[in-house]
């Protein structure tokens, strides 16, 4: 059994043929298809003649709007040459290596027993809509795919591109050559299929910090009914492939196949958005919420068409790739950290901290699970460490300064004489402030928040963070770090734009890193780090000054 979701799964007896097959039943007529399954075009497509001769922006917004959505005959045409110039490594395997290797490993008549490579153990292989000719044809793709590439060690991903690009290929030698391609693409922070579980788990924690960024109700949603809200995101994937429906999934393919895998993080964003305008008032309470997020993507047609996930996925404010891919590399650092290796094909124990064992005067062990959910994924890797206890340690600010001193990051929970419960999420060291000399300068990166814990879970982030624009509206004269000033609450400013962010000083630059990053991950100078926190003997402040 290949996997646990409800699809159809490669099965092939010693009866199959396992001949090459080279024949071509003309363009878009797919001869691995079976055509009963095939969604039928709902309207003609308007594709132009001069498509590919367009610019890149201009190509991605006509696959963005579905120009070649309802044209098989189209895509077939059109998903060789797009990935032709997909940039690859100097030697790439072609079609005429696949044929050369598919004749010595499924040429002799006597070899009857052709399992699928190692690196899919575990992994749903979806057939869409192949025929049985079809499935044996993936079979046989992905076990050359095995032989070429023996660096993959886990890639959930291949199978269903593969399977999706099968349906629009003439034969199987030009189908590997595409999979082929983008394995083996070289481009600058655009990688298209990860080839390892590091690499898988490193997209998974980056996805769970975007769906904790831009999908805040859903992300609380979730944390509210999981144990163990890492585990929910480590399937995201599988909502796109194999879970929507074909339909969707070749819309999907559409534009992948010309932005990379930040596509994928955009569907996976608006599927979760979707998913939680759908969740009764009720919430999910004692719901199988892994379960119940497989199923809306498998029902997705009665929530919402085509069109509009694309368009809502699009519309989502996200970061650049290259700022992905550096969260992704911060992720992955914390991976090795916790001893997970690039050869490793599945986790040896569970990633997630175990809450159950905190104890805590100021928040139970349900609360201090959603604050950790807050947090940068590749931190909540590991359990919290007490550091600083008024309870224990007394009310001396020196001293609070000395036991956290040495430590980033740091979370700060306050509970007030009328039980009330707030907090800091601090990415930098204290000692940072010392920094400074006499005056009392900012300090701190953008992944600082604030948030309350009672009566009302909330987080308040940097504003930026949702409204980038904002940094280019700010004078010059006001976009330097201003003194602390103590006496201000927390995350409170006059200028501040919505109740539910955190106002801070704008950044100095515009081609600035995420307010996600910390500049000590990256070895950027210091000049582009953000100011968020201050500490003086009089006080602290986190956020913005004044």
């Amino acid at each position: 059994v290949l996997g646990s979701s409800p699809i159809t799964i490669v099965v092939t007896s010693e009866a199959d043929t396992w001949d090459i097959d080279t024949s071509s039943l003309g363009l878009g007529c797919g001869p691995f298809v079976d055509w009963d399954k095939m969604p039928e075009p709902e309207q003609p497509a308007q594709i132009p003649q001069d498509v590919l001769g367009r610019p890149p922006k201009e190509l991605k917004r006509l696959a963005r709007e579905g120009c070649w959505g309802w044209s098989h005959a189209g895509r077939a045409r059109l998903y060789p040459r797009l990935i032709q110039q997909v940039s690859c490594r100097l030697v790439t395997p072609d079609a005429l290596v696949y044929r050369d290797v598919a004749a010595r490993l499924f040429g002799k008549p006597s070899v009857s027993s052709h399992p699928l490579p190692e690196f899919l153990e575990g992994c749903p292989v979806p057939t869409y809509c192949l025929s049985p000719r079809g499935v044996t044809a993936l079979k046989k793709i992905l076990i050359c795919v095995g032989a070429l590439f023996p660096d993959i060690t886990h890639s959930p991903l291949l199978p269903a591109l593969a399977a999706l690009l099968l349906h629009y290929s003439e034969d199987e030698a030009q189908c590997f050559e595409s999979i082929s391609r983008l394995i083996a693409s070289n481009a600058p922070h655009a990688a298209y299929i990860d080839q390892s579980f590091l690499a898988h788990q490193a997209s998974c924690m980056t996805f769970g910090d975007l769906a904790s960024k831009h999908c805040p109700a859903a992300h609380k949603l979730i944390a509210g009914a999981a144990e163990n809200v890492l585990e929910v995101y480590s399937e995201w994937l599988s909502w796109l492939f194999p879970g929507l429906p074909f339909g969707y999934a070749v819309r999907v393919l559409d534009v992948f196949l010309l932005e990379g895998q930040k596509v994928l993080y955009r569907i996976a964003l608006a599927l979760l958005r979707h998913f939680r305008l759908s969740v009764a008032p009720a919430g999910l309470q004692g719901s199988d919420i892994k379960a119940e997020l497989q199923a809306f993507a498998r029902n997705i047609a009665e929530h919402v068409t085509v069109d509009k996930l694309l368009e809502r996925a699009f519309g989502i404010r996200l970061f650049s790739r290259k700022e992905i891919w550096l969260l992704q590399m911060a992720n992955r650092k914390a991976l090795v950290e916790r001893g997970i290796t690039v050869v490793q094909r599945r986790p040896s124990f569970h990633l997630a901290v175990d809450m159950q064992n905190f104890s805590s005067s100021t928040v139970t062990a349900q609360e201090m699970r959603l604050v950790w959910s807050w947090i940068p994924e590749r931190f909540s890797l590991f359990p919290p460490l007490l550091l600083f206890s008024t309870s224990e340690d007394g009310c001396s600010l020196q001293r609070f300064y000395t036991c956290c001193e040495g430590y980033e990051p740091t979370v700060l929970l306050i509970k007030t004489t009328e039980g009330e419960v707030c907090g800091a999420f601090l990415s930098s060291d204290w000692s940072e402030r010392k920094k400074s000399g006499a005056t009392s300068g900012f300090f701190g990166t953008g992944e600082c928040f604030v948030f309350t814990v009672r009566p009302e879970a909330e987080r308040y982030e940097w504003v930026l963070i949702k409204k980038p624009e904002l940094a280019k509206a700010v004078p010059r004269s006001r976009q330097r770090s201003p003194s602390p000033a103590p006496e201000s609450p927390l995350g409170s400013s006059r200028d501040s734009p919505s109740p539910k962010h955190l106002a801070v000083p704008s950044p100095q630059r515009r081609a600035r890193l995420s307010p996600f990053l910390a500049i000590r991950h990256f070895l950027l100078p210091s000049k582009t780090a953000s100011m968020f926190m201050a500490g003086s003997r009089d006080g602290i402040v986190i956020g913005k000054g004044g």
